[in-house]
């Protein structure tokens, strides 16, 4: 289902966040602990085209250094 009418997602960097993990899975490689999902796209996208909403649960990861 496509959004229609509603401006494009907010680019999260997912891949920065504390939230987000690659899985095992080759047909759904990215997850986000957060909301509890595994996903083909990276999980900002999934979240806005369900909930025609950006991600809430952005957090960025600390640093290990």
């Amino acid at each position: 289902m496509r959004s229609q009418g509603k401006n494009p997602p907010v680019s999260f960097p997912c891949r920065k966040c504390r939230h987000y993990f690659i899985t095992w899975e080759a047909r759904l490689p990215h997850g986000c602990r957060a909301m509890g999902f595994k996903s083909q796209y990276l999980p900002y996208i999934q979240v806005f085209r369900i909930s025609g909403l950006n991600c809430q649960y952005y957090s960025e990861r600390k640093s290990q250094t």
